[in-house]
């Protein structure tokens, strides 16, 4: 006997469904898909259950009719015959039942996006395996930044500049002794000009030198998180011994601009300084290269399997390894009930990079937000060019975001403007790898430095971290925000270095790499070059920032019964911890010698500063920053001039790793006010005074021939 039968209003009150009511429910357009989608995977029992969570509303299916039910539990195990434990509204819960897809209907229940194997295609036998070995020699330069190797893009086109550097990395990995021969490598980017033919370059080469397996995202695309997900986590997990993540980041992309190109290594991660130190060393005595010239060029627009003799090309949909990843990191159903609220709105600039099919299927396919809200989505070569509003130069920042900034309803110096309408809630912006993030809200900016100390302040409120946090890090350059927090919470908090490998060594410790340290997971981790991240991949990631935020948002939303914003959210964590002041100014394209008999003359005065008064500051601190790796015990040198004052201002000098022409400076300014202080200034107006002493102290008007920054976020 089937519980009372609920009185309902709805379309389906006591019926079955049908096709036509689910077009009445959906859509036209989407209720016809839903319904050949729902048919194949009640075949297939291919639904996916992720968002159903304990006090779900849905339907349930008792003697042919349908009533109000709400979800007690969903079953971890995998394709179990009856996946969802229900209550039936109004009766005890000795009623309570285990019910399969057959009869369970919910918007939260979607079909997997996986629902067929991708065809196999033969491409040819072993003849097309024939290894050619060609003859090189080294070439100057090859020595890769803190993210992998960027040079302009006609000089990686031009020779054998690209085929030497991928021999080298191989050639470094048989010295190390990784298993190549018959192994799993990853190969895709970010979608900037020259990926296409660098991707069918190393396939080549790949098979030549042994590799079994390739393995590539759908139109070559991976963001940099993603591949980090793809080798950690696609087919078994760990597979893959490593990957080459064909991207220059935020640079921009084109015949004219920058190509880039790292490898990671088989936990996820950039390669160590000893592993690129040994691919430097392999460029500079490098006499041939192998490459399987025979092998064809593959169309990688969709998934397939190509075979070629004994070899494996699988192309896989670019998203879902990284999706199915983040799954797992947050509550999908608290933040699609966020993004379902009227009062609530956002907006996701990809900036015509790599990031835009993850957003689009992330945030408003899987997570119900309206579409169109996630702008700029089609991924481009040259990220927009000239033509787009932030000249190509994908980079999330106040100063190249100029659309969703200007949506949000701020200029580039953080300030209010008015709008023609109501900015949204929330708003974010990703770079070219989509590996950084910018996070605001309605005419608010968060400060990258800030964003990391709030998502861990607020840890508990993600799942992922539900057994709470044992460790955070920041990079040296960025704020100590983060820093307060993890005081109070009694975790360690790590200085690194800039360079996201760095961390990655923190989030190994205690595992299979260095099972005799430490165990610092789960962790959190970011720098103030708007990089954000955990242990779920070895890369920062822009998608999982994003999600953190609304997932924050999401649970205080819950909580209060009133809406969450950023700016409130930010506001009630200076309450509690103070206020870090902070900006950055980035001086572009200077005389590389200059910038570096600059910092040499601050290295020199190290720790004779101590004592004098700046601006009415006493000098606690100033040092060249040098960092021993306390898992590997490496030693890193020469990381940044540091000016730390008493009252915990800090004045900050580094040169970038990542650019391509010329040099760039970076001046970091910092002012602390505790939560008594006044919270409510512009943090361009408080640091002001410090890029004062800071020309004092290095004479960088003179050595960069700037008066202003080119940059100051």
């Amino acid at each position: 006997m089937g519980p009372k039968q609920e009185k309902r209003v709805d379309w389906d009150d006591g019926k079955k469904y049908t096709k036509d009511s689910f077009v009445e429910f959906y859509g036209k357009k989407a209720g016809s898909k839903r319904w050949n989608d729902a048919e194949s995977a009640a075949l297939s029992e291919s639904y996916d259950y992720s968002l159903l969570e304990k006090g779900t509303r849905l339907q349930a299916e008792a003697e042919g009719k349908w009533w109000a039910a709400e979800v007690v539990t969903v079953s971890k195990k995998s394709n179990p015959v009856a996946p969802v434990k229900v209550h039936w509204v109004g009766y005890t819960s000795a009623s309570d039942e285990w019910l399969g897809s057959d009869r369970l209907r919910s918007k939260s229940i979607s079909v997997k996006s996986a629902t067929a194997k991708a065809p196999v295609k033969k491409l040819g036998g072993e003849d097309l395996l024939e290894v050619s070995t060609k003859e090189t020699a080294p070439i100057a330069g090859q020595k890769p930044g803190t993210s992998g190797l960027r040079k302009k893009t006609k000089e990686f086109m031009e020779g054998n500049y690209l085929h030497n550097y991928v021999q080298s990395v191989f050639n470094a990995l048989v010295e190390t002794d990784t298993v190549i021969k018959g192994g799993t490598l990853v190969v895709s980017g970010d979608g900037r000009y020259y990926n296409d033919k660098a991707l069918q370059i190393i396939i080549k080469m790949a098979f030549a030198n042994g590799v079994k397996r390739v393995w590539v995202g759908t139109n070559g695309l991976l963001s940099t998180p993603a591949a980090s997900a793809v080798i950690r986590a696609h087919g078994k997990g760990f597979e893959a011994f490593g990957g080459f993540i064909l991207s220059a980041s935020h640079n921009p992309g084109g015949p004219d601009n920058d190509f880039g190109i790292k490898y990671n290594c088989e936990n996820g991660g950039p390669a160590p300084e000893k592993a690129t130190d040994k691919m430097v060393e392999q460029t500079g005595k490098l006499k041939e290269f192998l490459i399987c010239d025979e092998v064809p060029n593959m169309d990688v627009s969709k998934p397939v399997v190509y075979k070629v003799g004994d070899r494996i090309v699988e192309v896989f949909d670019c998203v879902d390894d990284h999706l199915n990843l983040l799954r797992k990191c947050f509550s999908f159903g608290d933040i699609k009930s966020l993004l379902k609220r009227k009062d609530f709105s956002f907006c996701y600039d990809s900036m015509s990079g790599v990031q835009g099919p993850y957003a689009r299927k992330i945030l408003e396919k899987t997570l119900g937000g309206k579409k169109g809200s996630c702008t700029n989505a089609d991924p481009k070569e040259d990220f927009g060019g000239l033509e787009s509003a932030w000249h190509g130069h994908a980079d999330p920042n106040l100063t190249y975001a100029v659309e969703l900034v200007a949506t949000m309803g701020l200029n580039k110096e953080g300030r209010k403007i008015e709008t023609d309408k109501p900015p949204p809630v929330f708003g974010a912006a990703a770079d070219g790898d989509a590996d950084r993030n910018m996070i605001m809200g309605s005419q608010f900016f968060i400060s990258p430095s800030d964003s990391l100390a709030i998502i861990v302040a607020n840890s508990h409120l993600i799942p992922q971290f539900k057994k709470g946090l044992k460790g955070c890090a920041r990079s040296m350059p960025t704020s100590g925000a983060v820093d307060i927090v993890a005081k109070k919470k009694d975790i360690p908090c790590f200085e690194v270095p800039t360079g996201w490998k760095f961390f990655g060594n923190l989030m190994d410790s205690g595992t299979k790499y260095y099972p005799d340290k430490p165990q610092y997971t789960p962790f959190v981790c970011g720098e103030e070059s708007f990089g954000t991240g955990a242990d779920h991949v070895r890369e920062k990631d822009g998608m999982w920032a994003v999600l953190a935020w609304l997932q924050i948002l999401a649970s205080k939303t819950k909580e209060t019964k009133e809406l969450a914003t950023p700016e409130s959210v930010a506001k009630a964590h200076w309450k509690e911890y103070g206020r870090n002041y902070y900006a950055r100014y980035d001086y572009e394209g200077v005389d590389k010698p200059k910038a570096e008999a600059m910092m040499d003359k601050m290295s020199a005065n190290s720790g004779k500063l101590v004592g004098k008064e700046y601006g009415g500051m006493k000098m606690q601190t100033n040092d060249m920053f040098e960092y021993t790796d306390p898992v590997d015990g490496s030693v890193s040198k020469n990381q940044g001039i540091r000016f730390i004052f008493e009252d915990k201002s800090r004045i900050i000098f580094r040169l970038s790793g990542t650019g391509v022409a010329g040099a760039t400076v970076r001046l970091y300014l910092e002012k602390y006010v505790g939560p008594d202080g006044d919270l409510g200034m512009h943090a361009f107006d408080v640091v002001k005074p410090l890029a004062d002493i800071a020309e004092q102290l290095s004479g960088l008007k003179d050595a960069t021939g700037r008066d202003v920054p080119t940059v100051i976020t």
